[in-house]
This record gives C-alpha cells, sequence and structure tokens, in this order.
C-alpha cells in the first residue's frame, strides 16, 4: 500500500469514526423524558464588580454532579430551536488563596439547549445552589450562604448520548442577609464537564 493509499484509509477511518458524531439526531437525544447525568469541575477568581476599595481577592475551584431531565423535549423556530434540561444535584466549592474554606450544597440547574447547528450545542443555564459554608472574609461571614450562577457555554455530542461540555459562569455568593456582613461577592468563573443521556429511560 503506498503512501498516499495508507493516508486515504486513516482519513476513511477516522470520518466513519466521526459519523456517529456528525449525525447527531437532537430529537432522540433530547425527547421527552430524557435522563441526563453530569460530572463537572471549575475554577473561579472573585472579581470587583461593585468597585469596592478592597477586596479579598478570592480563587477557589468547584466540583459537582446532577441528575436532569429533560421535561418538554425539543421546540421553538429557527435559530432558538431547543430543548429544556432541569435537574438537581450536590456542589462543592473549594477557597484556596487568600483564605481556606469550603461550601457544600445542593444545586438546582436550568439548562436550555440550542439545536440548530448539529453536534454543536450551545446552551444558557441558571443555577442556585444553597448550603454549608464556613467562609469568613470582608464579603461575608456565615455558616450558610446561596451561590448563584448564570452562565453560557456549549455541548460537543461525541454520541447521540455523550457530551463534552465547556463554558462560563458568573457566580455570585450571598447569605441572603441571614446574617452580618453580607456584602457578598462576584466571580468569573470556567467550567468543563462530561454528560450521559439516556433517551430510552
Amino acid at each position: 500500500m503506498s503512501g498516499a493509499e495508507r493516508v486515504g484509509t486513516l482519513l476513511l477511518a477516522v470520518l466513519i469514526g466521526a459519523a456517529p458524531a456528525w449525525a447527531f439526531d437532537p430529537k432522540y437525544t433530547f425527547r421527552e423524558g430524557t435522563v441526563v447525568f453530569s460530572g463537572e469541575a471549575g475554577y473561579g477568581e472573585q472579581t470587583n464588580v461593585d468597585g469596592f476599595d478592597e477586596q479579598t481577592d478570592l480563587k477557589f475551584w468547584n466540583a459537582g454532579a446532577r441528575v436532569s431531565i429533560v421535561p418538554f423535549g425539543p421546540a421553538g423556530p429557527g435559530p432558538v430551536y431547543g430543548a429544556l434540561e432541569t435537574g438537581l444535584g450536590p456542589l462543592y466549592q473549594r477557597y484556596t488563596d487568600h483564605v481556606n474554606a469550603d461550601f457544600a450544597g445542593l444545586a438546582a440547574t436550568a439548562r436550555y439547549h440550542f439545536l440548530s447547528l448539529g453536534a454543536f450545542v450551545p446552551y444558557l443555564e441558571l443555577v442556585a445552589t444553597a448550603g454549608w459554608t464556613n467562609l469568613e472574609v470582608r464579603e461575608i461571614r456565615s455558616d450558610f450562604a446561596f451561590l448563584l450562577f448564570g452562565g453560557v457555554g456549549a455541548s460537543f455530542f461525541v454520541t447521540d448520548e455523550t457530551a463534552l461540555y465547556a463554558g462560563y459562569r458568573f457566580e455570585h455568593v450571598s447569605n441572603g442577609n441571614t446574617s452580618t456582613p453580607n456584602r457578598g461577592l462576584e466571580a468569573h468563573t470556567g467550567v468543563i464537564g462530561l454528560s450521559i443521556y439516556f433517551p430510552d429511560w
């Protein structure tokens, strides 16, 4: 076999291997009642959006898991054709810079997937988490806190049932004025994750 034939054979094998992703069928993957299991990890740094003279400059990483359901299936016209995913799962956040502290809570997630671009699936999400913390800094000092995220990202489906995703989240931390101080804090965060879909659950 010549060098050109070897290259052609290799390219054909790659195309065949990639075919399941290119032939991604969102009507199957996001059918009503699909169950989704996800695991993710992220990193973030505090930002001073309110222009305070001083802030703690927190840095942290987090990890979470989620069980979700697609309640309605794909719908919508043109570029907003998509599907809603709603889920619940644990979230752990570890503060590592300037203080050593923890947060552990239960996160409720709503994620809207845009399904017009094939295996590349952008999404918007909102996440609300409530839980325990031992974070004691000038911005917040309490045993209880809310972590709220608004985010944007994209999934890439390597098969009809498996997707890798990455995204950006803007995080707000507050205790909801259940104790003082409660100046709250904001952070820019990034997330990567893996989702496995079970349309025939």
